[in-house]
């Protein structure tokens, strides 16, 4: 007997469409899943990992305040009994002198590297210097020359020409450390200055040394702030320089000072040494508030020239 079907009804055998026994699902579904997935691991990934990487930076800074004020401090991360005694400490161990020395050898150092590097990068930037390749290109080599390498050549000059133990001159080393990479940092800023400005000012009258101060100066301001701070830092952290030169105990800088705290069998008083790094840390804090205005201003050509 065969079986007949109704025109309107599946056939006997076949799923009928749209039931459940068909495959709905979409094709490529898998793979896109697994890219919204690399995705997100992408986006998360650097994130965790920064936040790695800051972490590791947080922890000692962390330390430095927790032991700064804990009378009992050691090497190890602990909360504090908040006492000021190590601050005592530190300034009964010369603390004050130490960054009163420092800040004299990083002051002096930045005024004479600044100037000279201005004077320098302007003559380079625009005026015809024979063998100016030359020039420059032994400047990006002082740059890099490691400061140990001179450090006795010098220190035997300064012992021709009694030089020793006299903060100005050692901060006139200083300088010339951080005098090669200040003439390239400001003569590049010098050449983003338009020259229709000097020339303006050439034609009412002024000469190059006014042209540079009044003209030029203003213009490169945030340049000239980011060589002096620089400068200033890579003077306040100076440690050799200041130790062979110069080894009056009462021209001890801030760098040198710190074995202060550390005894003759080799224990750290950390909480003092905690505490001496905090209040060396304070002046350059304030100077890069106080420039801060000037290095978020940037370039301000406009209204320069009158047409």
């Amino acid at each position: 007997m065969t079986s007949t079907s109704h025109p309107g009804l599946p056939a006997a055998g076949l799923p009928a469409k749209g039931t459940g026994a068909a495959d709905t699902s979409e094709p490529g579904g898998g793979e896109s899943a697994g890219r919204q997935w690399q995705t997100r691991w992408q986006g998360v990934l650097p994130s965790v990992i920064m936040a790695v990487i800051g972490l590791a930076f947080l922890l000692p800074l962390l330390w430095l305040i927790l032991a700064a004020f804990n009378p009992h401090a050691t090497s190890g991360v602990s909360a504090p009994a908040f006492s000021i005694a190590n601050f005592r400490a530190a300034f009964a161990a010369g603390a004050g002198s130490a960054i009163n020395n420092s800040l004299y050898l990083a002051g002096v150092s930045t005024i004479v590297a600044t100037a000279v590097s201005t004077l320098a990068g302007y003559v380079l930037s625009r005026h015809h210097v024979p063998l100016k390749g030359p020039i420059l290109v032994g400047v990006i080599f002082l740059t890099g020359l490691p400061v140990t390498l001179l450090l006795i050549p010098i220190y035997q000059m300064f012992v021709k020409v009694n030089w020793l133990n006299s903060p100005f001159y050692t901060s006139l080393v200083l300088a010339a450390t951080s005098v090669p990479f200040a003439i390239w940092l400001l003569k590049n800023f010098i050449d983003q200055v338009p020259r229709d400005f000097e020339e303006a000012a050439a034609v009412e009258g002024a000469g190059q040394l006014r042209i540079l101060i009044r003209v030029v100066v203003p213009l490169i301001m945030p340049g000239i702030l980011v060589s002096a701070i620089l400068t200033f830092i890579n003077s306040w952290g100076a440690f050799l320089i200041p130790l062979v030169l110069d080894s009056n105990p009462n021209d001890t800088p801030g760098a040198v000072g710190i074995y202060e705290f550390i005894t003759a069998n080799g224990q750290v008083q950390f909480g003092p040494l905690a505490a001496y790094g905090i209040l060396f840390s304070v002046p350059v804090i304030i100077m890069y508030i106080i420039s801060s205005r000037w290095l978020s201003g940037g370039f301000s050509f406009a209204g320069g020239i009158r047409g």
